[in-house]
């Protein structure tokens, strides 16, 4: 059995979150891949460039300027920020910086299982 081009990456260091995130993906017949760091997450982005990248906004490695340019330089795809709701400045900061949607992870949790199609297709 052939595993689905990616056509979502996710940039989580949470073993249980990811699950989720990638658990819905899988239950709504598409398929997001994880990184737990950001090397992997611009590798597997450069080996098949994906239509949008799930982004923790809390991740202890994410440089988000840098990123989001390397990101950029691959090809055209959405990038979803998230993260904790009371860090309104780092959401803010993922606004300015191009992420869009940026969502409260409360929020992002919640609407994962209606909005990750929409969130996937291409752009």
């Amino acid at each position: 059995m052939s595993t689905p081009t990616p056509r979502g990456l996710l940039l989580c260091d949470d073993l249980i979150f990811t699950s989720r995130v990638t658990g819905t993906a899988k239950a709504l017949g598409l398929f997001v891949a994880a990184a737990r760091d950001v090397t992997a997450l611009s590798s597997m982005a450069r080996k098949e460039p994906p239509t949008c990248v799930l982004l923790d906004l809390n991740h202890p490695q994410l440089d988000l300027v840098a990123l989001l340019d390397e990101l950029r330089s691959i090809g055209p795809m959405r990038v979803l920020g998230y993260g904790s709701h009371v860090e309104a400045a780092t959401l803010h900061a993922a606004r300015v910086a191009g992420c869009d949607p940026v969502l409260p992870r409360s929020r992002f949790v919640e609407e994962l299982p209606t909005a990750l199609t929409g969130w996937l297709s291409p752009m």
